[in-house]
């Protein structure tokens, strides 16, 4: 029985690799404002895409229970130069619920993942299908170039967190790296053998391995309105991020038990040592209540940390399904549907 996945055969050469095409996955929440403009970007992208590579484009919109009209925005989308998916989920289910279900409706060859907001520049997107299919990466994903415009404590926060999870891990996530990122047709492959629900994109893209290369870009403005992640919701993806890819807390869980029960063993041996050689006994009520009010708060924390791990634990044992689709339309491009019509007259 094969533990593994065999995707050599997928292996994508300059001659086949625009044969096999390639779908934009973009998920949307309230992006209503934007979209159509978003849309026409990408339709002078494929454009370029189909006149320099010869390749065929899709775009897969994925509606994540939006409140405004983005949904009937996203209907009214034409597929003048590229072929135009509509996924709506039955409810907002998360981005990285979203990421799936437009990975599970692409119908190229490779995927590209970028936001709805604007902030991921089309113009970049010409540069990422080069290193694939020009250079044969099967991984190209983008970074921050540098992040002067944020506060020293964000700045801090964000290297915490990747020193954190990828603390003893064997394949790194690279710092500053986002959901913008091209998979040539194995790595997609890879990325759909994985059967977590709790999903974290950019951990799972690293962890295929494959040829991987970096790109610094510099996001471009909010075409529209503000970001929703405030604070709260970056703490949660950042817990969701560590406890769905990384053992990292509960290691450091290990390492800090064991820091204060070596603290506690000398504190101990010191009082001896002074009971010994004074002959007072050591007053002890108040370093007492504070000794059990840090040893509870630190147990109360390792109980949460366990909690959160036991926690995924269950949803991975309901196997609930990650998303569900409320609505699916499909508009073809004219010389698409044109090539669709002769293979079915062929048949």
């Amino acid at each position: 029985m094969m533990l593994g996945t065999d995707v050599s055969d997928l292996t994508t050469t300059a001659a086949d690799a625009a044969a096999q095409g390639l779908s934009i996955v973009i998920p949307v929440y309230n992006e209503a404002a934007g979209l159509s403009l978003l849309h026409e970007r990408l339709s002078a992208l494929a454009r370029t895409l189909r006149q320099r590579f010869g390749l065929a484009c899709e775009v897969v919109y994925v509606d994540d229970g939006s409140s405004d009209n983005t949904l009937a925005v996203a209907r009214t989308l034409g597929a003048d130069a590229l072929d135009v998916q509509v996924v709506s989920l039955s409810r907002n289910f998360g981005k990285e619920a979203a990421l799936m279900a437009g990975l599970d409706h692409a119908r190229r060859g490779a995927v590209m993942f970028m936001d709805g907001d604007g902030q991921h520049p089309p113009a970049l997107v010409e540069q990422l299908v080069t290193h694939w299919i020009k250079d044969g990466y099967d991984v190209v994903y983008t970074a921050k170039a540098h992040r002067d415009n944020e506060s020293f404590l964000r700045r801090i926060a964000v290297h915490g967190f990747y020193a954190l999870i990828n603390w003893g891990a064997r394949q790194k996530i690279p710092e500053d790296a986002g959901d913008f990122r091209l998979l040539s047709p194995r790595a997609v492959a890879a990325l759909r053998q994985l059967p977590e629900r709790n999903r974290f994109f950019k951990g799972l893209a690293s962890w295929i391995g494959f040829r991987q290369i970096r790109v610094d870009y510099e996001p471009a403005p909010r075409a529209h309105g503000a970001t929703t992640f405030n604070l709260m919701r970056l703490v949660g993806l950042s817990i969701e991020g560590l406890t769905s890819f990384s053992v990292a807390p509960l290691r450091f869980a290990s390492l800090l038990g064991l820091l204060l029960a070596s603290a506690a063993f000398l504190f101990g041996l010191s009082i001896l040592w002074e009971t010994f050689t004074t002959g007072k006994s050591v007053p002890g009520y108040p370093s007492l209540v504070v000794g059990l009010m840090t040893i509870g708060g630190v147990q109360l924390i390792m109980i949460g940390v366990l909690g959160e791990y036991i926690g995924k634990i269950l949803s991975e044992l309901k196997a609930r399904p990650i998303y569900f689709v409320a609505e699916h339309s499909e508009k073809r491009a004219p010389e698409t549907a044109a090539n669709h019509g002769e293979r079915s007259a062929a048949e």
